[in-house]
């Protein structure tokens, strides 16, 4: 098999988990009943510097999305890495949080080193 197909096998098998994953998850509006709307800004960097990718935003459709936000890593050269922020999303809409900031690094891996880019998300809710 070569590179690129085993890549594009290893990319469909990560999709499939994800896929997986987003629909055994219990929904978000069962969990946080009274959510009525969720913005995530995300933005990737490596070390102090933007990873060169542009900050883009998610408008989570509350009645149909999964209570999961496992983000893959924006380093397609990653193996294994992504960053699971479904813990601290979910606490900050529980508590009824308007506007919070988190970030997570990569603990993935590229070659033989460690990925090490870190996301940072801007979460943005209302609340009937």
């Amino acid at each position: 098999m070569n590179r690129s197909r085993a890549r594009f096998s290893e990319a469909a098998q990560r999709f499939a988990e994800r896929r997986r994953r987003e629909d055994e998850a219990q929904r978000l509006k069962d969990r946080i009943p009274n959510l009525a709307t969720l913005r995530l800004e995300i933005e990737e960097w490596r070390g102090t510097t933007s990873a060169g990718d542009p900050k883009h935003v998610r408008v989570v459709v509350v009645d149909n999305a999964p209570a999961l936000f496992a983000l893959p890593c924006g380093d397609h050269a990653c193996k294994d890495g992504g960053h699971d922020m479904t813990d601290p999303i979910l606490r900050g809409l529980q508590s009824g949080t308007a506007h919070f900031d988190m970030e997570d690094t990569c603990t993935g891996s590229v070659g033989s080193s460690e990925c090490g880019r870190v996301m940072r998300v801007t979460v943005t809710a209302t609340y009937r």
